[in-house]
């Protein structure tokens, strides 16, 4: 199996949002991207953050931006995450009737261009649509929410991905984003994702750094058997 070196995103929605600077400088060393989670209480229930707030932390990192758009009409919103100095923005299928259109218009901007796809929705539809995108995420859990429990079937999306990436040479990241822990990260690379997002694995641990550099091992170990 062809699969690039894994990528950690520690999502911020698990962070002390009272520090929330602070909380993104402890993981700026070992992190890949930063996991920015973007809800709007209407495509999910929950309500986290924005534009402004992400402009602020843009400002204040080096790190690059994995921002996750969890909202109705990513068309309107999206492109002003690419404008802002995101590095990858991703919006979900379920939330946007052209994907490929979003698509260009964030590659436009200069943004990598991202395809998210929740528990409920077959991934077969939009196989096809791959080439037009940099990310594809696969929630293990239902999209809205931070500390869900891993879904272990939702690897079978994965799998098939993996498989269509590969057959077609495509360069395409395919992250996971729900539960990601040391329990389950080494069962999400030997399926075939190369990006990882973790929440509360990251910023519920004594040594948030120390447990980015520990879930990459893991990960880089069973690609390694895989």
């Amino acid at each position: 199996m062809n699969v690039p070196a894994p990528i950690v995103a520690p999502s911020i929605l698990a962070a002390d949002f009272a520090r929330l600077a602070d909380e993104v400088h402890a993981v700026e060393s070992v992190a890949d991207w930063l996991h920015v989670d973007v809800m709007d209480n209407h495509f999910v229930p929950n309500l986290t953050i924005g534009l402004p707030v992400v402009q602020s932390l843009l400002a204040a990192t080096s790190l690059p931006f994995d921002v996750h758009l969890m909202i109705e009409n990513p068309r309107r919103w999206a492109p002003s995450y690419a404008d802002a100095g995101a590095y990858n923005v991703t919006f979900h299928a379920e939330a946007c009737d052209d994907p490929v259109a979003l698509a260009k218009d964030l590659r436009s901007a200069g943004a990598k261009a991202g395809l998210a796809i929740d528990r409920d929705t077959p991934i077969e539809p939009y196989l096809d649509l791959l080439p037009s995108f940099d990310t594809l995420l696969i929630m293990t859990i239902k999209a809205g929410f931070g500390g869900q429990r891993f879904i272990p079937e939702l690897l079978d999306k994965v799998r098939t991905a993996r498989r269509h990436v590969n057959a077609g040479h495509l360069e395409l990241r395919i992250e996971v984003d729900g539960g990601i822990a040391a329990e389950t990260i080494e069962q999400a690379a030997e399926a075939g994702a190369d990006a990882f997002v973790a929440g509360t694995a990251v910023y519920g641990a004594a040594d948030p750094a120390a447990a980015v550099t520990r879930l990459r091992r893991l990960a880089e170990r069973a690609v390694a058997r895989a």
